[in-house]
């Protein structure tokens, strides 16, 4: 047990900087900087959702605290979207509304996971995931999935090779961050078959929903709705990543612990950061997203092709292995090159057992900037480590 001046072991566990330790480099560069690392959008929300559309004296309450399971406004309309889009039967004791995605599956995870248990991340994975897992204590299990399995049967033996005895749980991510794939709708099935017959929660993070650009998205709930906890968020879906706005549906026994959990985290979720995402799905949402979506396959695909490699599925990312552009000081030495031209982007080992791997996000800023930016991370690697 730690004593003054030590941490909790869980703490200590924790990365201090998730993507990058250089950015202090790329504030201090003096020409065009090129932030690629981070996973964000250069689109405002839409029309009637931004901060300054709201107004005190047409929304009561504004500035008070939201019910902690979230504004009724708000949860009846993510319960006619769950309703529409999954096809399964929504209540409001389904939903919780969460600070961010980042919070969805912060409760979920404090209420399904005990100390010591093990949740199986789909590798390569959101990095916060892991964090997330042993702050409630319990061991995050990398299991290296997208690009290494080539049919159903494949993903559910590397997926059964990683399961311990204490494993409770399975991650997915998709459309995935980093590498913008999407799990097949035959791997979904069968690992959610195979997750049902070990008696496991299945974890599914779907915040890249909207923006799939080949392919088919596969709603995990759908399938078992009775031990699935999703998450969701406005963040990604319409560029509210400051408002920190998301929502996570389950069965409503584990909601009601997600809820317990979310009630001593952040209590409830911003007011008015509800209300903008109540307005967003009662109007000009669906509208927003079609433009978004084909903004963002635009620019997925212009930066695929600089960097030749295939364009993505879906997601705002491009996941890549760059072992042939590294010196004999490895990633870090890539990572530093790019800093000192203005460039960042994000390293491999974030998201799993990628030594050798990068992210670069192609929605992180206006596409002109991200065209010019990953045009410089192309020359760079043209180079090469010393002439770059």
């Amino acid at each position: 047990m730690p004593r003054f001046p030590a941490m909790a072991p869980a703490v200590a566990a924790l990365g201090g900087s998730i993507y990058s330790s250089l950015a202090e480099r790329l504030a201090a560069h003096p020409g065009e900087t090129y932030p690629l690392h981070v996973g964000d959008t250069w689109l405002d929300p839409p029309v009637g959702a931004h901060m300054e559309d709201l107004k005190s004296a047409q929304n009561p309450g504004l500035h008070r605290y939201a019910p902690p399971e979230g504004l009724p406004r708000l949860v009846d309309a993510v319960v006619a979207r769950q309703r529409a889009r999954v096809g399964v039967d929504t209540q409001r004791d389904h939903v919780l509304i969460a600070a961010g995605a980042t919070g969805a599956l912060g409760a979920m995870v404090g209420a399904t996971i005990a100390p010591g248990e093990e949740v199986l991340c789909l590798a390569p994975y959101w990095p916060l995931i892991a964090g997330i897992v042993r702050q409630y204590h319990g061991v995050p299990v990398p299991v290296p999935l997208f690009g290494a399995a080539h049919s159903a049967d494949e993903a559910v033996a590397i997926v059964a090779a990683h399961r311990g005895p204490r494993a409770a749980a399975i991650y997915l991510n998709t459309p995935n961050n980093p590498t913008g794939e999407l799990l097949p709708r035959t791997w979904l099935e069968a690992l959610v078959a195979w997750a049902a017959r070990e008696g496991l929660w299945i974890f599914a993070d779907e915040v890249y929903e909207d923006y799939v650009y080949r392919g088919e998205h596969v709603y995990c709930r759908a399938l078992a709705p009775e031990r699935t906890l999703a998450a969701h968020s406005f963040s990604k879906a319409y560029g509210m990543a400051g408002n920190r706005c998301g929502y996570v549906v389950g069965p409503p026994a584990v909601i009601a612990g997600a809820r317990k959990i979310a009630a001593h985290t952040f209590y409830s979720t911003p007011t008015a950061s509800q209300v903008a995402a109540a307005r967003v799905l009662e109007g000009p949402g669906d509208a927003w997203l079609a433009d978004a979506r084909a903004r963002y396959q635009a620019a997925g695909d212009a930066a695929a092709a600089r960097l030749g490699l295939p364009p993505p599925a879906g997601g705002t990312f491009l996941f890549f292995d760059v072992a042939a552009h590294l010196g004999d000081d490895g990633l870090p030495g890539l990572l530093a090159r790019c800093a000192d031209h203005g460039l960042l982007v994000a390293p491999g080992p974030s998201f799993g057992p990628y030594a050798t791997h990068i992210r670069v996000c192609f929605t992180a800023a206006p596409p002109a900037v991200v065209e010019r930016g990953v045009d410089l991370l192309a020359r760079i690697f043209t180079a090469g480590p010393r002439a770059a």
